[in-house]
């Protein structure tokens, strides 16, 4: 008994030596060649406005934060900078001064100068913003949605509205468009190519453009878009943010219909929306991120991406369209979808194209 103990303890810890000296060892050994450590990537998201209520910015954000919900290695920060344009440069200055952002990632035209801007200061901080064009910079990548593609066919269902015998069709032959602030995208491609789209149907008809003066002013889209009914228009489109539920309301409660850019709102007044486009934002969001973390991005470059990429859309399975739209309107459009995924329309025919 006294020999079976005295060998247990001096077994053991030769044991425990012999362990320990080899997991030295092993800790010192070289790691494996090839086997690179998983960076981690800190995104900004710059808000500029707030999120709430515009399709484009919800989009983003819910790109970003899905994307680091399945990435351990990724942290995102939605961050709002609201409707004064004038704070939008020293706002992102401040944060980015901290150098706690590997990239700040946001989707408005005007974007790229105040990045332009913020870049000089700090010459190591990446910018990607989509809904943007410019090109050259090092240290940004913009990627542009052809807004005039997405105009284009949703001007085109207007018109099959506007000369319909639908229940507020009125025989006038025009359409409206409500924008909250007018910029170059919108002024050289979504607006002319609304009108364009419609002109496809009937070049008779008119376009009633309008600018509210801001996004969130809900009450004077309202305004606008009463004085617009009075002067004819029976089908709505707008570019305005939050400010388009003034234009929704008066258009339910006068009558007329809406078509609208981006995302899925058929839900918010049934019948009274009539069609929807989509834009692939959280899509190509999660690309460009997954893009960054394995360093492909090519920054200073600028890309264009729409129907045939699969980066913009129109939703037609939805009760929204499928129940509300006559069936040969229906028809008409969804054969229009078709040669547009099919590259069969000629845009240069209709005003021309982003190239």
């Amino acid at each position: 008994m006294n020999f079976k103990i005295e060998k247990r303890f001096t077994v053991v810890p030769a044991v425990l030596l012999i362990l320990c000296v080899g997991m030295f060892f092993l800790s010192c050994k070289p790691k494996t060649a090839g086997v690179k450590p998983v960076n981690h990537l800190s995104v900004l998201v710059y808000i500029t406005g707030v999120t709430a209520g515009s399709p484009t910015y919800e989009l983003l954000a819910a790109g970003a934060e899905n994307f680091a919900a399945s990435h351990d290695n990724v942290t995102v920060k939605v961050y709002e900078a609201g409707f004064n344009q004038a704070e939008w440069e020293e706002q992102l200055t401040s944060l980015v001064a901290g150098g706690e952002y590997d990239l700040v990632l946001g989707s408005n035209p005007s974007l790229p100068e105040i990045c332009v801007n913020v870049g000089n200061k700090f010459p190591d901080q990446k910018f990607i913003i989509t809904d943007a064009e410019y090109s050259g910079n090092p240290q940004i990548s913009t990627y542009l949605y052809n807004q005039y593609e997405q105009s284009l066919y949703l001007g085109y269902l207007a018109g099959l509205i506007t000369t319909s015998g639908m229940k507020y069709a009125n025989g006038g032959k025009r359409i409206g468009f409500i924008a909250a602030q007018e910029y170059p995208l919108l002024n050289h491609y979504i607006v002319p190519g609304f009108l364009d789209g419609a002109r496809l149907v009937d070049p008779a008809i008119t376009l009633d453009f309008r600018v509210i003066g801001n996004w969130s002013d809900a009450n004077k889209a309202a305004e606008l878009a009463a004085g617009m009914i009075d002067a004819g228009v029976c089908v709505f489109a707008s570019i305005a943010g939050g400010a388009a539920q003034g234009m929704i309301r008066v258009a339910a409660e006068r009558g007329a219909y809406v078509v609208f850019h981006n995302t899925n709102e058929y839900s918010l007044a049934p019948g009274i929306i009539v069609g929807c486009g989509q834009m692939e934002q959280k899509k190509l969001v999660e690309e460009i991120l997954t893009d960054v973390l394995a360093e492909k991005v090519q920054y200073g470059s600028s890309h264009t991406v729409g129907v045939k990429d699969g980066y913009l859309n129109f939703i037609a399975d939805d009760p929204g369209y499928t129940n509300y739209l006559p069936a040969d309107i229906q028809e008409k459009f969804n054969a229009f979808m078709d040669d547009i995924r099919a590259g069969r329309v000629d845009y240069a025919a209709s005003g021309g194209k982003i190239e």
